[in-house]
């Protein structure tokens, strides 16, 4: 089967491209990963008490990464599930050798482009493409250098970043079914590609189109350009409420939890939110065209949502959520907590436990 991108050169691109991380020594980057660690242990004790979600399965241990350790990780996903779904559909179109060598290459580079810019801005990812249930991955050299603009006090700041991260674990582990049930929906989006024009060549044009705004800020192409079918687009509302539910969720956690066990969590909270609404020109350009505008906007409503929904029916009433994919919420009902309630618990709904 014709190989749609060269997943050796995208890694390659991406580690040759990716910024230097901040200077540490190793003695500091060995207490780094070692702090990361067991900091990851803690958020998952204090995320499952307050949420009452308990894994179902053993997750591997967190890996502490660095920034061309984690273009490695999600390239090796990529290329676990993205290819063959997109080879699936490769039908009557099958370019010949060398027309099919050269594009893979060319949108190897592209796509190492576009990783090697977002491995110097992620603090941290549940990985649940490579295998089931997932993985946990910490960027040490990208929380190391947040820290240090925000002026964190480190210990704080790492564990601030763990228990987002660990929210998202304990969301795949403790609902087995959450990775397959996303994974069918990535499929169900490819399945629903049609018309003359090959679901590869787009997706092609879009990488295309992310690595040259990379380059040029002036870009204006989305890429939501992709999305060209209704099927598509519904498929895409359902994985919108759902990430939106995810990281909504896992803000909720942090800020839960946060006041708890972290001192200077309100200043923390304070100078990332400003963080993450400054930005140069050609940054702003960036996050437009990789969707990272969209999921700012995710953290806000989502949390909003469930905010709204454990004010009605409490926690143990929020997590009938996890019940099946048909309690999770629609891209409708994310604006209307009632309406999620009114659909799970009945026109009523529980009232919240007393405390």
């Amino acid at each position: 089967m014709a190989q749609f991108v060269d997943w050796d050169l995208a890694a390659a691109t991406a580690g040759a491209l990716g910024k230097s991380g901040p200077r540490v020594s190793y003695a500091e980057a060995t207490d780094v990963v070692g702090d990361l660690r067991r900091l990851t242990e803690e958020a998952a004790g204090h995320v499952a008490d307050y949420t009452g979600l308990r894994p179902q399965v053993t997750p591997p241990p967190v890996r502490v990464v660095d920034r061309r350790d984690w273009a490695g990780a999600n390239i090796d996903g990529l290329r676990e599930v993205i290819g063959p779904l997109v080879g699936r559909l490769a039908g009557d179109k099958q370019p010949g050798v060398v027309t099919e060598a050269i594009g893979s290459r060319l949108t190897g580079v592209q796509a190492g482009t576009v990783l090697a810019y977002l491995s110097g801005r992620v603090l941290g990812q549940y990985e649940v493409f490579s295998g089931d249930p997932g993985q946990l991955l910490l960027v040490a050299p990208n929380i190391v250098e947040v820290e240090r603009k925000l002026g964190a006090d480190p210990r704080d700041f790492r564990l601030w970043v763990c228990l987002h991260e660990v929210t998202h674990r304990t969301q795949f582990t403790a609902v087995p079914w959450m990775r397959a049930h996303f994974l069918g929906e990535v499929q169900a989006f490819v399945d629903a590609s049609s018309g003359s024009e090959h679901l590869a060549e787009r997706l092609r044009r879009g990488v295309a189109t992310l690595a040259d705004a990379i380059r040029d800020p002036e870009s204006r192409t989305s890429v939501l350009d992709l999305v060209q079918t209704p099927a598509q687009r519904a498929v895409l509302d359902r994985l919108t409420a759902l990430m939106t539910l995810l990281e909504g969720h896992a803000e909720f956690v942090m800020d839960g939890v946060g006041p708890q066990v972290i001192p200077s969590v309100d200043r923390i909270r304070a100078a990332f939110n400003r963080r993450r609404e400054a930005g140069n020109p050609l940054e702003k350009a960036i996050r437009r065209l990789l969707g990272i505008d969209v999921k700012m906007r995710q953290y806000a409503e989502g949390r909003k949502f469930v905010h709204g929904v454990v004010e009605r029916v409490g926690m143990e009433g929020f997590n009938k959520i996890f019940g099946s994919p048909l309690t999770l919420p629609r891209l409708e009902e994310i604006g209307d907590p009632d309406a999620w309630v009114a659909r799970v618990h009945g026109p009523a709904g529980p009232l919240p436990a007393a405390g």
